[in-house]
């Protein structure tokens, strides 16, 4: 009962809630941000620098740090709106369907992106680069990957989303769950979840009946015309299950029944028939995973879909979500921010989920910009969003910024805008590898003895990136004296010049190692680029 009215307490708040179609997204988020600091008294960072702000923006969107003269431009111009265009610029560059891909690759695959190499059918990456470059709609996104077709060249690789799942039919029902709702029902599979009373078992066989239907024919994702799902709760006898959403809502068909010896016989000709034809299997006259998608984006339902994306983009680029963590969306761990979470919800579903609408008004906003220092020793919690949090690099990031920060600046200078980017995308494709040797960052990141000893005592760091060949920073550094070195090394790889301090330091470690001048060289670079400043997006 209690869990029926706080579901319906939740779905009438959002469905009356006004458009928002006057108001900016930027403006928006800092309205409610802003009311809510100043209601409990907490004083905000000041905003970062021009330089930190580029820096965070293009490791965001397009996960690498910016290039020397990308700086140089950027700090030195007086353009009042520099800012939005260096975000329409980012967002339009063919880096930022490639990193975004990353990025919800890694989403859809518990922390654990393949990057481009798939299966026959093409890989997720791939499947996703081309959705984001296209600016295709969330809801469409969401549609083509619970529903596949490799027939069709512009699904190519989004059936690679259920496909590693099809095994372990509660394993889909969770992850299903979990990426597109943010609800984790798990912890209900064996029984009511003992600390969460919104999740039951009828739940969690609710939504694995809607799925548990599908299943491998071939290499090929197929559908039974029917099935049912049993499970056994404490107490009571057995029950079947109902196609019920997280809701609680149920979808009424005649197909919810066991196979019979007939339909059973027909499944394995079938699956006989696409290995010998391999054709895909033509799609049941009532598909229970249509229906889910169907009934996860009616205006009713829609709360879970809506709030988990803006949840999620949220969390991508302010470093922590409006929820957390980000799969216990329920009753019982409200948001931070709940009329902030409501509004965006509401805004993105009327957009009709137009993502870049939604990621260029977060990285527009004041919160999003905020200084990641804070003057008073007590710091505010991360869910005021008062103060920039830092946020560890993904593999990606940190692999492709090493190859531009250990590259010659002068690399970059009149390439065309062509060139550059096809020079960035040549540097990602190299960094691919390394960047597997690093693991995905969580919520509670700690840097692991494996990535501690890799660029400690690992010789490939020395060869990808420390190497002194041609077009090599450290080539460049070796042409220079020490002070013209030290300054170049900074600004190549943190955007800035070195303190006073630090250029002393650096200097005297120098003067140090005259007779080994290029080693010392090389091991200011590597301290540079493996230290704290280099390793967060800051």
């Amino acid at each position: 009962m209690r869990r029926t009215r706080s579901i319906a307490l939740i779905a009438l708040m959002f469905s009356a809630l006004p458009a928002f179609a006057d108001t900016p997204i930027k403006a928006l988020i800092d309205q409610h941000i802003d009311a809510k600091l100043k209601a409990e008294n907490e004083s905000p960072a000041v905003q970062a620098s021009d330089a930190t702000i580029l820096r965070r923006t293009t490791l965001d969107l397009v996960g690498r740090i910016p290039t020397l003269p990308e700086v140089t431009e950027y700090t030195q111009s007086q353009d009042s709106e520099k800012r939005a265009k260096l975000v329409e610029r980012l967002m339009n560059s063919p880096g930022y369907s490639r990193y975004q891909a990353y990025l919800f690759e890694a989403m859809l695959t518990e922390g654990n992106p393949k990057g481009k190499k798939g299966g026959t059918s093409g890989s997720l990456n791939e499947y996703l680069a081309m959705a984001i470059q296209e600016n295709r709609p969330w809801d469409r996104m969401f549609r083509e990957l619970m529903l596949p077709d490799d027939a069709d060249p512009k699904l190519k690789g989004a059936s690679e989303f259920l496909r590693p799942k099809l095994a372990d039919t509660d394993r889909m029902a969770n992850d299903v769950s979990v990426a597109f709702f943010g609800v984790n029902v798990s912890c209900a599979q064996c029984h009511d979840h003992p600390l969460v009373h919104d999740w039951t078992q009828e739940h969690f066989y609710g939504m694995k009946s809607f799925l548990a239907r599908t299943y491998d024919a071939g290499g090929f994702i197929a559908e039974r015309e029917a099935g049912l799902v049993k499970y056994k709760p404490n107490k009571g006898p057995e029950r079947s299950a109902k196609l019920m959403f997280l809701t609680g809502t149920t979808v009424s068909t005649e197909t919810l029944r066991e196979l019979n010896k007939e339909e059973s016989k027909k499944d394995k000709d079938t699956a006989e028939a696409v290995k010998k034809d391999k054709k895909a299997p033509a799609a049941p006259k009532f598909s229970a995973r249509a229906e889910l998608v169907k009934l996860a984006l009616q205006k009713k339902e829609a709360e879970f879909f809506s709030k988990s994306i803006v949840n999620r983009m949220w969390h991508r680029f302010l470093g922590y979500g409006l929820v957390n963590p980000l799969d216990q969306m329920h009753s019982e761990n409200p948001p931070s921010h709940p009329e902030l979470l409501d509004a965006l919800a509401v805004d993105t579903a009327e957009y009709r989920y137009d993502l870049r609408r939604l990621v260029r008004g977060i990285v527009l906003s004041s919160a999003y910009s905020r200084s990641s220092k804070y003057e008073s020793e007590a710091q505010p919690p991360a869910s005021s969003f008062a103060v920039g949090r830092l946020k560890p690099l993904t593999p990606m990031q940190m692999a492709t910024s090493l190859k531009i920060a250990t590259t010659d600046p002068k690399q970059w200078e009149g390439l065309k805008p062509e060139e550059f980017e096809k020079r960035i995308e040549t540097m990602e494709a190299s960094a691919r590898s390394f960047a597997s040797l690093i693991a995905m960052p969580t919520d509670n990141f700690q840097i692991g003895v494996g990535e501690a000893l890799l660029f400690s005592n690992g010789d490939r760091v020395m060869k990808d990136y420390f190497a002194d060949g041609t077009g090599s920073l450290l080539a460049k550094m070796k042409a220079e004296k020490d002070v013209a070195a030290i300054e170049l090394m900074m600004r190549a790889s943190l955007g800035r010049k070195p303190s006073e301090e630090e250029a002393k330091a650096f200097a005297g470690f120098a003067e140090a190692r005259k007779d080994r001048a290029d080693e010392a060289r090389r091991q200011m670079l590597w301290a540079v680029c493996t230290g704290p400043e280099f390793r967060f997006n800051h």
